[in-house]
Parts: C-alpha cells; structure tokens; sequence
C-alpha cells in the first residue's frame, strides 16, 4: 500500500528551505518526522510507555545518532559498526532534552524515549541545528502531553549580519556560535560561544533566533493539521490531599524560612532541614506515614522552596546571608603542582577546582571523526566531577553527560583566548574538589590561570560566573554566583564567561514561562559586574602569561623544511629522525602545510641544547652556499684524489675538495696539504657541469705564488703510444676477407 505522505516547508529567507514529513518512515512510532535541508536528513520517532514507571521523575531518554552511512564512511576501528555516542552526539542530546523535558507535564511518569538518527548527510548543513525542531515535531505527532511546540536554531553572525542555521564553512568566520531553544513565547534554552560580543548584541541575537524559531513551530502547528491532531492520552496522576499540605505548610513554613535565613553553610543548612523533617514526620503515626508519607516527604520540599524564594524577594537575603548581587569569597593559587606543566587552584564559597595544564605536540592533538564533522583539536578541555565533591559515595560509571556538557562549555568559553600560532596542543584538566553551585565556571577561572602559569600566551584572561532568578511572576531578584540550592530552587541557571571587553560563552537554562527580554539584560548587566570582580581576583593571583614555560615542560619550537628535503630528515624507513630524537633528547613531528606543500617541523624538548641540535640539523638540510662566498670548512676523509669537506656552519653537508685546488703548486699527496680534522677556508665556485658536483677551492683564495705559470695543457693524443692505425688495422694488415686462408677444420691441435 502506498503511504498516504503529509509535508510541510520551512522558507529560510535566502533561498534555503527546511522540510518536515510524515508517514512514510517508522510508523508503529508514536510520533515520526522527517526533517531535511538540502541533503542532510534526521528521522525522529518518540515512544513513551502506557503505564507510569514506579519513578517520582520523567524518565526521558533523548538519543541522538549520526549514521556513517549518511556521510558514506565507514566507522573507524576493528569492529565497523557504530558503538557508544560519540561528545558530539551527547552534546546534542544535551541541548534538546534541557528543552524537552520542562515541557512535559510534572506528574508524569511514563518511560519515554526521543530517538533522533542522521540518516543522510550534506556537508554544508549542521543536522545539530535540526533535531530540536525534529523531536518536537515527532511529539506534536503523537498523543503524548506536551505543553507546546518548541524548535531549536543555530545563530551566526557574518560581517554584522545575523544567519539561521549556517554552514560549517559560515562558522568559520562567524564571531557568534549560538544555539537557541524556545517556544512561541519563552526561550528557554541559549547555549553558545563567541568572540567577546556585548551583552546588548547577544540578546539580539537570540531574538533574531526566536523570530525564525516562531516560523518553525507554525510548521509544525500546519502538520499536525494536515494529519489531524491525536487526543492526548489520559494518565493517572499523581496522588494529592489537601489537608496533609496545610498541616505540614503550618509546621514547617516559618521553621523553614528560619533556617534559610540563618545564613550557614551548606552542610549545617543540609542537616537543620533533615532535622525537621524528621520533626515533621514525628507528628505521623506508623500507620498514617505508610498512607501519606510520600506525600509529607513531596509537600516538604514543596514549601521548603517555598520559603527559601520568599525570603529572597522579600528581605534581598540569600541561604549564606549573601546580598543578590555579592559574589562568595575567592581565593586563588598558582603553581601548586610541582611537576605538571601549569596549574591552579580556584576556589569561591565551597566550590574548588583544581585544574592542570598539559603541553605537547600535534601529535597530542583530539582527534574527532564524526559523520558530521572530522577534525582534531589542538585546545581540550576535560572535566571530573568525583562524587567526594559533594561529601557522596557512590559508583563510578565512565564519563557522565554532565561532565561532557560541562567540559565542553568550559573549553568553548576558553579557546577563542588561545593564539592561532599556540605553537602547542594544550590539554586542561579540571578536577573539581568541591561543588556548591556552578563548578563549571570555576573550571573556566582555573583553567585561565592555569594556562597563565604554563607560559600559554592566552590574549586575555576569561573569568565567568553562575546566575540565578526567582520570580513569582510580578516581583524578581536575579542572582549572582549561585549556589547548588539556589540552581535547584530557582527558575534560572544562565552561566556567562568572558574577558574584560566581552562574552565568550554562555549557557541558559529558564524554567518559567514568559521570560523578560528586561530581566534578561538586567541579568546579562548584574552578570558583567561579577565577572568583573572575578577577573580581578584571577589577575591579583596571576596578572600575565609567564613569558616562558616551566623548566620540566617541553618546549615547542617550530621550523619549515622544503618538501623535496623531509625524505633526507626523516631517512631510510625513519632512521635518521629517530636516531636523531634519540640523541638529543626531543619529540620531532612532521606535517604538511596544506596550503604551500612545505613540511612544518616541530621539535618538543626539555634541553635546548638538543632543540639547536636539531635545528641545526634542519640548517644543514636547507643551506645553499652562495657562489664566489668564502666558508669555512672542516675535513672529515682524506682520498688519493682529493678531500672530503664539512661546511662548519652546516654540519652533516659536505662536498670534495679536489686535490688540484688545493695549492697553486704541484700537490702529489693530499696530506702534505691538509689532514683529517684540520679547518680551512674555501671558496664555493657553484656547480661544476663536468664533475656534476660543487666545486670549492683552497688555492682560489690564496695568493699566487710569485713566477707562477700555468702548466700548458696536455696535447691531445688519443692514441696513447699506438701508431694511427685505425680501429680495423690493430697489428694486422689490410687483407680482405676474401684473402685470407681458409680455415683447415681437419688440422691436427
């Protein structure tokens, strides 16, 4: 049976277009699109189970693939399938399930799975800037309840223009990297980087953004009517009593806004309120907490926010007795580690990462292979969050998506800050120790002092900061440097880093609807003025890159050797480079310019010593004596017919000196003139075309001997003592064939 195949369009504005189609793929799905621009195509199904798992959350998988087939590769490695998500592909399904997720409803429990797949690729199409728009399309399909239709969209910006959802090769020299997430009404998601924009260009930005975002969910909207909308399946709710809110409301409302204004720390703030939970829960029997106890343990937490956000837009006073706008106490250090290459120790509040900087060559580089995207990195940044950070003990298992998400922001908010001819790859570690709010933006303020400490020559230093919102719709107090419960409680997490001229990253996270352009400046603002006082703390600590690195980190010197000579470098099956690296001590890696051909060497070494050895041995390579120039020249072999010079300025490129050049007199043995070892000045006459080799000369410096003639030239007498018989008379007569005797077979020997 032919599909019956509904579609919607996308105009872009500048000839590009987006389509949206169903029911023609993956039908037994609860919800299925697909999404195509140009050839890059994503199919989207959503699932989510009838009953509700036995869960107080929504447990909701967002996943997101990208099929080496849709680029025509094969994947890399032994086994040629695909395998684990790769930090690309989880930083996508990072970015559509913090949209996703606030929209289903509270009480809903049911298993439900967004499965996003990069079936065909075009090169020029980012499938990243698509799949918000694909799951939500895929659920507006559906029966599932979803509050409203949402859709993500990168933004660029070009030589003062603003573009949707640009290209790679756009990106490259775009000055903005953002992506957006919002409903018709509210973003909801920002996350991005950029080259130290303005808070007033970035929220121009995202306006920018919302505007193509708002046509993208009238697509969706003109789908589902062609399709005709599914009734929302029932669900069984959560269970609610009234009277067991209002007896805990009245316990624990005022205890509750006591403790919060008390201002301490997190562990004494964290033990008062279990203290009164327990109180709380002592004024149940056994019989009514095994009915109601899970509803006393929910109404708790329930006015416990509510209290912590009143006292804050009521009194201005924060959970550790902090002003809106103070950031928490700073200390910082350098060179803590005594063998690493550069680091730090950053710590604000009860937040501290310790973070270490690695150098190394090309070699080190991160190596990316995506259907999407191939590459390396020659800055990373990776981030660890142990659970003794936040006084837990529980199971290690790999690399969390938090992490990556975290890491990656980090590294975004830092690398613009890395000089082009960084002549490292540089690898930052960050090792968060503690964590009480926001230790991805103390990885950036470490991982900026850090580099300092390692020599890297960053342009500028990069501080950032964490901060919060609490609203009730009419009254709001933005938050600065915010605190886990404050992130927990609140209705906004929006991190924001930058130098002192402007923003380099940011990520934002809005848990209400409606939010404010207003609020959203005045936020951007408050957030200028603590990165400010941050920085200033970085720059007490450390005010400049160290001019050098450290005296145990390798040093990184770069040369260029001409293509037709890397063969003679690296030798016969690599012999002359490693014996070369084994002699002095460095790391040696050759790539090719791609653009001029020329091989760029890199020497990676501790000694210098053995660094000029080796350039040295690059000298020698590419030294081209001058003709009618004077060089001084060391013997190394003596012949019967000459020697065998050494340029001294380059060694390892010698040439022969014949023995005629060496003295204006009669020579007959090259010893009586010069032996191994001995140094001499030549002079190079360039390239002799009948010996095909350099020629030099001794005696062309030297001054004549007085009376001195040439010696007249040998006559031209190619007989060599023969009479001028020709070839055919050789000590025989002249006798034709024909008279000569005939040969007598029969004759005895």
């Amino acid at each position: 049976m032919i599909p019956n195949v509904f579609k919607e369009v996308i105009d872009l504005g500048d000839g590009r277009e987006i389509s949206i189609e169903t029911g023609k793929l993956a039908k037994q799905a609860h919800g299925s699109v697909v999404v195509q621009s140009g050839e890059t195509m994503l199919l989207c199904t959503v699932v989510s189970n009838y009953d509700a798992a036995d869960v107080d959350f929504l447990p909701l998988t967002v996943d997101y693939r990208e099929k080496f087939a849709a680029a025509g590769r094969y994947p890399g490695g032994f086994f040629k399938r695909e395998a684990r998500p790769s930090t690309e592909e989880i930083l996508v399904m990072r970015i559509v399930d913090r949209v996703l997720r606030p929209l289903f409803p509270k009480d809903y429990h049911a298993e439900t799975q967004v499965m996003i797949q990069l079936m065909s690729l075009d090169k020029e199409v980012m499938p990243d800037a698509l799949a918000g728009l694909a799951a939500s399309a895929a659920i507006q399909l559906s029966d599932i309840p979803f509050e409203t239709p949402i859709s993500e969209v990168r933004v660029g910006r070009i030589n003062g223009e603003f573009i949707i959802n640009p290209s790679l090769s756009q990106l490259d020299q775009s000055d903005i990297d953002m992506v957006i997430g919002a409903s018709e009404d509210s973003v909801m998601m920002v996350e991005g980087e950029m080259s130290e924009i303005s808070e007033e260009e970035m929220v121009e930005a995202i306006k920018v953004a919302h505007e193509a975002i708002k046509v993208q969910i009238e697509a969706q909207k003109r789908l589902v009517a062609q399709v005709g909308a599914k009734e929302t399946r029932a669900y069984e709710p959560e269970a609610e009593d009234e009277s067991v809110l209002k007896k805990v409301k009245a316990f624990a409302y005022d205890k509750c806004y006591e403790i919060a204004k008390s201002a301490s720390s997190k562990s004494d703030r964290g033990l008062a309120f279990s203290e009164l939970k327990d109180a709380l829960k002592a004024e149940y029997t056994e019989e009514e907490l095994e009915e109601v106890g899970g509803l006393v343990s929910k109404y708790f937490s329930k006015i416990q926010k509510e209290a912590v956000r009143n006292l804050v837009l009521e009194e201005g006073i924060r959970l550790d007795g902090r002003k809106t706008t103070e950031v928490r106490p700073i200390w910082c250090e350098v060179d803590y580690l005594p063998s690493t290459h550069g680091s730090s120790i950053f710590t604000r509040g009860e937040t501290q990462a310790l973070a270490t900087v690695t150098l190394g060559t090309s070699r080190e580089a991160n190596m990316i292979d995506n259907p999407s995207l191939e590459g390396e990195e020659r800055f990373y940044l990776h981030y660890n969050f142990p659970p003794f950070s936040t006084g837990e003990a529980r199971p290690l298992r790999g690399t969390s998506r938090r992490e990556i998400g975290h890491g990656n922001l980090a590294q975004r908010a830092l690398k613009r800050m890395v000089p082009a001819d960084c002549p490292y790859t540089v690898r930052i570690v960050s090792e968060v120790l503690e964590s009480n709010g926001s230790s991805s933006m103390a990885t950036v303020c470490a991982g900026t002092m850090a580099m300092m400490d390692a020599g890297v020559q960053m342009k500028k230093p990069v501080s950032g900061i964490a901060m919060g919102l609490i609203s009730d719709g009419e009254r709001y107090a933005v938050l600065s440097d915010i605190l886990g419960d404050e992130d927990h409680l609140g209705d906004m997490d929006f991190k924001v880093t930058g130098t002192e001229d402007g923003i380099t990253a940011c990520q934002m996270d809005i848990k209400i609807k409606g939010l404010s352009y207003e609020i959203l400046v005045n936020a951007l603002q408050q957030a200028k003025e603590g990165r400010m006082h941050i920085l200033g703390k970085l720059t007490e600590t450390i005010a400049a890159p160290n001019t050098d690195v450290k005296a145990h980190a390798p040093k990184m010197v770069t040369a260029k050797l001409p293509n037709d000579l890397i063969g003679a470098f690296i030798g016969p099956g690599g012999k002359v480079i490693q014996e070369l690296q084994k002699e002095t001590g460095t790391t040696i890696v050759i790539n090719e310019d791609p653009v001029t051909g020329e091989g760029i060497v890199e020497i990676l070494g501790t000694d210098q010593s053995g660094i000029d050895a080796v350039l040295a041995k690059i000298d020698s390579l590419t030294f081209k004596p001058e003709v009618g120039s004077v060089y001084e020249m060391k013997v190394t072999k003596i012949l019967d017919f000459g020697a065998v010079v050494e340029y001294v300025e380059a060694p390892g490129n010698d040439t022969l000196i014949h023995i005629s050049e060496l003295a204006w007199e009669r020579t007959n043995n090259v010893t009586d003139v010069v032996n191994v070892g001995d140094t001499i000045d030549v002079k190079y006459l360039g390239f002799d075309p009948k010996t095909k080799r350099e020629k030099v000369s001794r005696k062309a410096i030297l001054p004549k001997p007085e009376g001195w003639q040439p010696r007249p030239p040998r006559e031209n007498n190619n007989n060599r003592g023969r009479d001028n018989r020709g070839r055919d008379n050789r000590g025989r007569d002249n006798r034709s064939r024909d008279d000569r005797r005939p040969r007598d077979d029969n004759k005895e020997d």
